[in-house]
Order: structure tokens, then C-alpha cells, then sequence
């Protein structure tokens, strides 16, 4: 198995997306790249992201990099739908280069990428949320998500 975080706005949004995705195993919602050793408020720096453990058998890291790009604004900093501010920014984060450098390179072939606001960052000080945030669009389906309702479905198995 092998882990990517992924920022795309909103982590119940992103998590609800994911964990739909064949060959992701687990999700869990967090908080990433924060520059302090724990979150003590929205302006230590953190952004919102998703612990995707999954499966490079069945998915790819430029597989996820890819549906990830489908469910956020590559071109929107610090904003995803009405969630404004950094901590709703974009990226892609991990303790493996090789998913650093397929992450770039994923970007880097894009004809838009000059355009391109999304972070690829290895991972610093991440901190999971709290047990009300995991899974939170199963708890509460009517709460906010930047992620329309058809992509939420696409996947679904």
C-alpha cells in the first residue's frame, strides 16, 4: 500500500470523492504543511487534505493526481466553491518523491500549466481531524460541498 495527500478545498468533500475511488483503501481527513508542530488556529498555515492509503496494483498515483484535477479549480488560490481562504488551497503532498515528481510531471504536461495554482509539497506536520470531520458527508449529507453532485456519484461502486 502507499500514501498520498491530496488538497482539494473543502476535506469532506475530498474525503466523500476519494474513498469512492477504486484502489483507495482507506481515507482519513486532515490538515497538512502547517507551520507550527499542531493546529492551534485557521492561521498556522495548514491546509485541508485527504490520507489517501491505497492500492498501486489497482490505482496510480498520476490516476489519483488525475481525479483529483477533476473535482477542483486548478487555477483558484486559496478557494474552492465558497470555501475561501488557505487553508481550502490545493496540492498534492507526500513523504514519497516519486509521488512528488509524478505530480509534476502530471502538471508539467498539461497545456494550462503555466496557469496552475495547485501545491506539490513533500509532507510536513500533518494531523488528522477530528473524529466529527471523518467521514462527515455520510453523517450529514446536506452539508456543504464545493463538489457537485455528479462527480460525487461518478465513482461510487
Amino acid at each position: 500500500m502507499e500514501v498520498i495527500y491530496l488538497a482539494g478545498g473543502c476535506l469532506w468533500g475530498v474525503q466523500a470523492f476519494v474513498k469512492t475511488l477504486p484502489g483507495v483503501v482507506d481515507t482519513e481527513a486532515g490538515r497538512a504543511n502547517g507551520q507550527t508542530q499542531s493546529l492551534t488556529s485557521d492561521y498556522d498555515g495548514y491546509v485541508e487534505c485527504v490520507k489517501t492509503t491505497f492500492d498501486p496494483h489497482v490505482v496510480s498515483a498520476t490516476e489519483l493526481i488525475a481525479y483529483l484535477f477533476e473535482i477542483i479549480d486548478p487555477y483558484s488560490i486559496n478557494q474552492q466553491g465558497e470555501d475561501v481562504g488557505p487553508k481550502y488551497r490545493t496540492g498534492v503532498y507526500s513523504d514519497d518523491e516519486q509521488h512528488l515528481q509524478i505530480a509534476k510531471a502530471f502538471i508539467a504536461q498539461r497545456e494550462d500549466r503555466d496557469r496552475i495554482a495547485v501545491e506539490v509539497l513533500p509532507l510536513a506536520n500533518y494531523i488528522p481531524s477530528v473524529e466529527e470531520h471523518q467521514d462527515r458527508l455520510d453523517k450529514y449529507p446536506n452539508d456543504y460541498c464545493h463538489i457537485p453532485a455528479t462527480l460525487m456519484e461518478k465513482y461510487k461502486q
